[in-house]
């Protein structure tokens, strides 16, 4: 048995309201999990609308952090990993087992866990996994990004945001980053974006044209939604595609028939969660392969200390700073 601490609501609501530091323990892994001593967590959007009671399956006691780095504390027998390894990987936190990372102690799925390149720290590694295999599964599976083509990251100072404009670099793309503010731009830039809009600012659609010679762009990862990605697909291509990834901002984007017809682009929807292992274990050896060549690292924003949990989820209710952020837990 393994004794800590662990950030849990005991019901849905605001994270300052709600979380609450509780002394936990963990027994042996069982087949398909292995167990972590925690180092480092991520944190997501996904995490915070478990918090709010918003995501698919959870019911309280809501233990959130689907993200974690760390070393294997235990394994089941047959396991591929060992005691004493270093690991990344996402905990079962939105399945039926209240076992998030913010914890001490964490399970990680198996089956979704990967040792860590030695380039990496345990920070970047805790926000590694799911940012680059949605952007891994938005750019080079689901459509299979060509080099010269020119991509529009909405959202691109968040975490899936700035890891595709990594991506989308290695892809060989131009990649044009729109994000709210010069902050966040500036952010965009530095983890290598070619040309960066100000959806606060600017008319994103017509900046879209305007850097494409008119012809608008060929590819658009949307993982915000609502008004601002209805508004911005003015500024795709003709034969462009249009890439759903999330609704950051509460809703999805909406797409008018006669256009999408009129134009011919098309829209294509990306859920990390719906892979095959045999199809993530491939993205892995390739996202793996790009970090040790030097080509992708985790866009690491914020680090937190475990006592700042709550104030970190809030703060992405409203946006927060650019970037992965990070909770540094031992």
């Amino acid at each position: 048995m393994y004794e800590g601490r662990s950030w849990q609501a005991a019901e849905f609501g605001a994270p300052k309201d709600v979380m609450r530091v509780v002394e936990a323990a963990w027994s042996e892994p069982r087949e398909g999990q292995v167990l972590v001593r925690v180092r480092a967590a991520g944190v997501g959007y996904a995490d915070v609308l478990q918090v709010l009671g918003h995501y698919p399956g959870v019911t309280p006691p809501v233990v959130p952090g689907l993200e974690v780095s760390g070393e294997v504390v235990a394994v089941p027998a047959g396991s591929g990993f060992a005691v004493g390894g270093r690991v990344m990987g996402i905990t079962p936190a939105a399945m039926a087992e209240p076992y998030g990372g913010y914890s001490d102690y964490a399970y990680v799925r198996e089956e979704r866990t990967l040792p860590i390149p030695a380039a990496l720290s345990f920070e970047e590694a805790a926000g590694f996994v799911i940012p680059f295999r949605t952007a891994h599964q938005a750019l080079a599976e689901r459509i299979r990004m060509e080099p010269g083509e020119v991509l529009a990251i909405l959202g691109a100072g968040g975490a899936v945001g700035s890891a595709a404009i990594q991506l989308g670099k290695a892809l060989g793309a131009t990649v044009i980053a729109i994000a709210g503010g010069e902050e966040k731009l500036k952010f965009c830039v530095a983890a290598g974006a070619d040309h960066g809009v100000n959806h606060r600012e600017q008319d994103v659609a017509a900046e879209l044209k305007r850097l494409t010679g008119g012809a608008g762009v060929d590819v658009l990862l949307d993982p915000v939604g609502g008004e601002l990605a209805t508004r911005t697909l003015q500024g795709v291509g003709f034969g462009g595609r249009v890439l759903v990834a999330g609704f950051a901002s509460g809703s999805f984007l909406t797409v008018d028939a006669a256009d999408l017809l009129m134009r011919n682009y098309s829209v294509v929807g990306v859920y990390g969660g719906g892979t095959a292992p045999e199809q993530d274990a491939a993205a892995h050896r390739r996202l793996i392969g790009l970090v040790e060549e030097g080509a992708i690292r985790t866009p690491v924003g914020t680090v937190s200390e475990f006592g700042e949990v709550p104030d970190v989820l809030s703060s992405l209710t409203s946006g927060g700073p650019a970037g992965k952020h990070i909770i540094r837990v031992s």
